[in-house]
């Protein structure tokens, strides 16, 4: 199969810029509130699933179409991370305010 050179510039690009964003996202991680600690670490596991999910794409256009399976578990990490944020916000809203 063939793939354009420019798609798999464009996708090792969109790596390249999640994996900077870690950077702020790990500085956060050391927070003295843990409330915000719980917050970084969904936050934490959303960019790391995302890393996968472009790295996944990128290495299966480029490289194999056997690592394409990466995709895939960066696609269920994502997934999982916004469920548990979308719980979380309704929780919050449904709690009276104090």
């Amino acid at each position: 199969m063939y793939t354009p050179d420019w798609f798999v510039w464009g996708a090792l690009g969109l790596v390249i810029l999640q994996t900077l964003a870690l950077v702020p996202v790990i500085r956060r991680l050391h927070e003295p509130d843990p409330g915000v600690r719980s917050q970084v670490r969904l936050d934490l596991l959303d960019t790391v699933g995302s890393l996968l999910l472009l790295g996944g794409l990128a290495l299966g256009l480029a490289v194999a179409d056997s690592l394409i399976w990466l995709t895939f578990v960066g696609f269920a990490l994502v997934a999982g991370v916004y469920a548990v944020k979308g719980f979380h916000h309704l929780r919050a809203r449904r709690r009276p305010a104090e």
